[in-house]
């Protein structure tokens, strides 16, 4: 592309992170500068952090990485759940949020995500939308690096950096748990949590005891016991009283915990980034992307693979993967499975009856339904990648925003509706969508606060002919940003804090 000169991106009004105050091209001078171009709920742009983060190792004071936050949903444009994000995530490099997209326009950014290489003296002279290939990414650098180098354009310093800033210091802290995403029954009395920011899975009693954890804490792809083997952001699971099987989402993987022993083995997944999922290939040996969240019928595991637009299944007993829906562009249309676009699907429920495997399209803020004898997929509610909100009523202008997680909730669905911080209800048979607890909930915790981001939700009990059966029906709720469980008493309107 032509060597022009880089728009400054120290603009007034816009709020920095990770650096004690805003940064100029003028004072990067000397380094050479990634400018990622990003928003928090693109599935791609998620994949891009680890790439970026082996270039801010390898090169750590010859590049300097700014991620751009361009925001496509109204609640990724408060600065504290970026600031949720940038600590979920675990981001180091200095962010700006640029709500109103200054800076993207400035670049003439289409697309996210996008990088734009500045050279050490002010000039763009590279730009690639979409995931770079990790390896030929830390290539290029390297290569452009030597030349500068060689030309004596380099002036190799330490950036100042400072991880606490002001709004993330007024996020919650983590307690037990960190970032949870999902939350499931596992047999007996028993709950299943996937603790995302700890990178483990967590087992609960029914009073919120905690009864096991797998997984050493720290980021990786190893199997083996409870307390050595490793987990990378996991964010899904669904279980049993024999096992726990784990959408294990930073590493691109599948993963099974055999509750008796402790023991941790990986089913699909090769811990890389994988393509468009088609025919049925071995599990081990198929590279998964960003699995987020699990289902099962019989010995068939479902799992929505998020980074392909995608749902799969995994045979249990043959260990082989396939596509189960979704045709790998990004979108909305129903149709066959093999035809039908999706958008970063991020959470799965079957319905009671285990014909229809409900799924949340998080990117078209859609509530939709696989049906598994005639591979059908129908959308619920929503219409499309940008039209989002926070509107009741009849089903076909009911507006959800970035929902990641279902449940059945008696005749109809119960959502976490992550980005509009609420709790919903879709009831097929009347037709409409309306707020679960509609302001009738009482808290009853010594210090209430809102909900954050819930990603996760489940129902203890089954509804059968007018009533529950087999559980209270009470909701618990993986309140993803305040780091704990809820547990909301629909018969009593209150809720509570269960976990934390």
């Amino acid at each position: 592309m032509p060597t022009v000169r880089a728009p400054e991106i120290d603009r007034p009004g816009l709020q920095w992170f990770n650096v004690p105050g805003p940064l100029s091209l003028a004072e990067l001078r000397g380094r050479l500068v990634i400018l990622d171009f990003w928003t928090f709920c693109c599935i791609n742009c998620l994949h891009v952090l680890p790439t970026l983060r082996r270039v801010e190792e390898a090169f750590p004071e010859e590049v300097v990485v700014i991620g751009v936050h361009s925001p496509k949903f109204p609640a990724e444009r408060d600065p504290a759940n970026l600031a949720a994000a940038i600590a979920r995530h675990g981001i180091r490099h200095p962010v700006v949020n640029d709500p109103e997209f200054q800076i993207w326009s400035q670049y003439a950014v289409r697309a996210w995500p996008t990088l734009v290489v500045v050279s050490p003296d002010g000039a763009v002279i590279g730009q690639h939308s979409g995931e770079p290939d990790p390896d030929r990414l830390l290539a290029a650098i390297a290569g452009l690096l030597d030349d500068f180098r060689q030309e004596g354009r380099l002036e190799p310093r330490p950036l100042d950096l400072a991880p606490a800033s002001a709004a993330a210091a007024s996020l919650p802290p983590a307690g037990r748990l960190r970032f949870p995403g999902k939350i499931k029954p596992a047999g007996h009395g028993a709950w299943a949590v996937a603790d995302a920011g700890h990178n483990q899975v967590v087992l609960f009693d029914d009073g919120g005891a905690e009864l096991a954890r797998y997984g050493s804490g720290e980021a990786g792809f190893a199997d083996g016991a409870a307390g050595e083997a490793r987990f990378d952001a996991p964010q899904g699971l669904v279980a049993d009283d024999e096992a726990v099987w784990v959408a294990d989402t930073g590493n691109h993987a599948i993963r099974r915990i055999e509750r008796e022993s402790g023991i941790v083995t990986t089913l699909a997944g090769t811990g890389r980034r994988g393509g468009v999922l088609w025919a049925p290939a071995a599990g081990t040996g198929t590279a998964l992307a960003s699995p987020w969240d699990l289902e099962r019928r019989g010995r068939l595991l479902f799992f929505a693979n998020a980074g392909t637009h995608q749902l799969g299944q995994l045979d249990l007993d043959s260990g082989r993967v396939a596509r189960l829906a979704g045709a790998g562009p990004e979108g909305l249309r129903d149709s066959t499975a093999s035809e039908a676009h999706l958008a970063q699907p991020s959470g799965l429920a079957l319905s009671p009856d285990g014909g229809t495997l409900w799924f949340a399209d998080a990117e078209t803020s859609s509530v939709r339904a696989l049906d598994l004898a005639s591979g059908a997929v129908t959308t619920l509610a929503g219409s499309g990648l940008f039209d989002f909100g926070h509107v009741n009523g009849p089903l076909a202008d009911a507006q959800f925003q970035h929902c990641l997680g279902l449940a059945p909730w008696k005749d109809g669905i119960l959502v976490a509706d992550s980005y509009n911080a609420a709790l919903r209800l879709i009831d097929p048979g009347r037709g409409v969508a309306e707020d679960f607890d509609g302001g009738r909930f009482t808290c009853a915790d010594p210090v209430c606060l809102p909900l954050g981001e819930p990603a996760g939700l489940w129902v203890d009990g089954v509804w059968a002919g007018g009533a529950w059966a087999g559980g209270a029906g009470r909701v618990l709720v993986a309140d993803t940003n305040n780091h704990r469980i809820l547990e909301y008493r629909p018969a009593e309107g209150s809720y509570r804090t269960w976990v934390a």
